[in-house]
């Protein structure tokens, strides 16, 4: 059971992180469980972002370019930027207007187009210039940190609950092998929680940020439905990168407004 339980978690961290993980055989047995690994994934980032942001506090305080620098980058260092990935073929296929069939070819074609560009260029821009103004504090550098768990539940509860754009692919894949019913409970309960403790931290703010959370789950949805027929892995990566950037917006606005 617990020889089982370690494969998940290993199959999870080795497809959505640079973290070291055992060589673990994709089959029906580790896969049925492992997008309920996916938010221990977003819980590594965040860790790794608030020890960086509390070491910049103590030691680097007039450092306050370079604490941003970290707590932009470190998420694409730990994850190796797969789901960037995602978020310029959804831009380049979202921009050009093209029918569905098109778009879904346009998320294969391996070459990244302008929009593509442009976009991964405005979401690291962006998310550099939020956390030159998050404050480096326990509180909100906590709520940082819980944001790349929340988002990775919705992502995981996405997977598994919305339909497919097509009968292959790394989605696909991972909604096929899994255990549905189970992993939804489960990530729900998870982003339930999250969203909880992000309301303890910080009443006004943490309900704010999850409240940005979850109306961009509803957003993807929407959209994936509409332009894409369901989801693919291009999809689950542009949600992600939008999310954890909604997040960030939420967090740092209310913050400023409302964190003193």
């Amino acid at each position: 059971m617990i020889h089982t339980v370690w494969q998940t978690i290993a199959v999870a961290f080795s497809m959505f992180s640079r973290i070291p993980m055992p060589r673990v055989a994709w089959n029906g047995r580790t896969l049925r469980y492992s997008l309920c690994a996916f938010p221990l994934v977003g819980a590594a980032v965040g860790a790794v972002c608030a020890g960086w942001g509390l070491f910049c506090a103590a030691f680097l305080p007039e450092n306050g370019l370079l604490a941003a620098a970290g707590l932009a980058l470190l998420p694409v260092a730990v994850t190796g930027g797969i789901h960037l990935d995602g978020l310029a073929d959804t831009a380049d296929a979202l921009a050009s207007h093209a029918p569905r069939e098109k778009k879904l070819a346009i998320l294969k074609d391996p070459h990244m187009g302008a929009f593509g560009a442009l976009a991964l260029c405005c979401v690291l821009l962006w998310n550099f210039a939020l956390c030159t103004a998050l404050p480096l504090e326990s509180r909100p550098l906590l709520q940082y940190a819980l944001g790349f768990v929340l988002s990775r539940a919705l992502s995981g509860l996405a997977v598994a609950g919305f339909p497919c754009a097509k009968g292959s692919g790394l989605a696909h894949t991972f909604a096929a092998a899994a255990d549905k019913t189970r992993v939804r409970c489960v990530l729900a309960v998870v982003a339930a929680l999250c969203s909880a403790a992000l309301v303890a931290v910080h009443p006004l703010c943490g309900a704010l940020q999850a409240a940005g959370a979850w109306g961009m789950f509803l957003f993807y949805h929407h959209l994936s439905k509409r332009e894409f027929g369901g989801i693919t892995g291009d999809l689950a990566g542009w949600f992600l990168q939008l999310c954890e950037s909604v997040e960030g917006t939420c967090l740092v606005l209310s913050w400023q407004l409302l964190g003193i």
